[in-house]
């Protein structure tokens, strides 16, 4: 078995988050939960980007521009929900985001449940020297 890549952050990222879920609890606005979590990032020395706008692209081409909640230490996309549960579709569209950002590694977090969410996500198409994730 192998080791999973960029364990030790998204264990360090995890943990931000649950800090955040046992202050606040769920029922806020995804966006209370995003600055929370950046205060957290910030606490640890966490390197992160907060709404980090990438490209994405189709066949090496790019065909448009969306924001990520956080990309993390330049390599970890972070996807927040506040929903009661998490669907596959929303799994479904962050691995999609990983696949079109060409960043190998995400979380999903959902702060919207009794207990916090993760799902971490491992992009099988990445391409590590085709596209670049910074703008």
């Amino acid at each position: 078995m192998s080791e999973l890549k960029y364990k030790e952050t998204t264990e360090k990222i995890i943990g931000a988050a649950m800090r955040v879920h046992a202050a606040l609890g769920n029922g806020f606005q995804e966006v209370i939960y995003q600055r929370a979590l950046a205060i957290e990032f910030m606490e640890i020395k966490m390197p992160f980007e907060r709404e980090f706008n990438m490209k994405v692209y189709y066949k090496n081409l790019e065909v448009g521009e969306r924001r990520v909640d956080f990309l993390v230490d330049g390599k970890i996309m972070v996807e927040l929900k506040a929903l009661v549960n998490l669907e596959s579709v929303h799994l479904a569209q962050a691995k999609n985001y990983l696949e079109a950002y060409n960043v190998e590694v995400g979380l999903l977090i959902n702060f919207g449940s009794q207990s916090p969410q993760f799902k971490r996500l491992e992009n099988q198409k990445y391409k590590s020297s085709n596209v670049s994730t910074q703008s």
